[in-house]
């Protein structure tokens, strides 16, 4: 079931989204060749509870770690480590937190030093990927009708979209209905309807969308080894329009995150 947000609770969302901005915005600008990734999970985490907010990842069904962080091939759940960044790396960063009973989420993939024009072309097309897909969360449209046009964007530029995770609903639960794929065809699914808030998340694959969980049971790599990217905001459908929850207000020049057709 559903379950769509008051103004009260989308308002509740857009600080712990902004939380997870803020966050995420800073972990940013750490991203250099030779820092080892468990520094970003313990950064991330510090920082949440200085905020008065939660990891939202750390013990969920188990996984041992507040970020997520992915390199290169892997394309979700990478767990942090000793292991160092390297120049010509991509870097997804998956982080979430829990404030006052309200989750945000949202991911990005960096670039560390220099990288290959396949792997920014690859980052640019994830995060332009979400934006198409939003134009099409208006009220009364089907919610296959944003999946289909994610497709259409990641396929469109010679990618491919990974199959084996999807969007999800967000609230008082990480995870909550519907799930939004990053494919199919529209015109399926629920109508959209105020009130409804979702994370939505292209991942997306240089090569084929097959994936393989490695062997610590979390990590997802693509199964051609092809470079993958992530991009993720948490979003809130309201009478004004759309509004992206967790673009961070004090750098994006996007306010609150409104978007244009708000």
């Amino acid at each position: 079931m559903i379950i769509y947000k008051s103004e009260a609770e989308i308002e509740m969302m857009r600080k712990s989204s902004q939380i997870v901005a803020r966050i995420l915005s800073e972990l940013r600008e750490m991203i250099r060749p030779g820092l080892e990734t468990r520094e970003l999970d313990s950064y991330a985490e510090d920082r949440a509870r200085q905020l008065g907010a939660v990891p939202a990842f750390k013990g969920y069904r188990g996984y041992p770690a507040s970020l997520c962080v992915s390199v290169n091939e892997e394309i979700v759940h990478g767990i942090p480590s000793s292991r160092r960044l390297q120049e010509g790396d991509i870097v997804s960063l998956d982080f979430g937190v829990i404030y006052e009973g309200f989750y945000g989420d949202a991911a990005l993939t960096v670039p560390v030093g220099q990288v290959s024009n396949l792997a920014r072309k690859l980052i640019e097309v994830a995060e332009r990927a979400f934006y198409r897909g939003l134009e099409e969360l208006k009220i009364g449209n089907r919610l296959s009708d944003v999946s289909a046009a994610i497709q259409q964007e990641v396929e469109g530029a010679g990618f491919s979209v990974i199959r084996a995770f999807v969007g999800h609903g967000i609230g008082r639960n990480l995870h909550e209905e519907p799930q939004l794929p990053n494919f199919g065809l529209p015109g399926h699914g629920p109508r959209l309807k105020k009130g409804l808030t979702l994370a939505i998340e292209p991942m997306i694959a240089a090569g084929h969308w097959e994936v393989e969980v490695l062997n610590d049971g979390w990590t997802a790599v693509t199964r051609d080894r092809s470079l993958s990217a992530h991009y993720e905001h948490t979003v809130a459908l309201t009478d004004r329009g759309v509004e992206i929850l967790s673009l961070d207000s004090r750098v994006e020049g996007h306010g609150t995150g409104r978007s244009a057709n708000a």
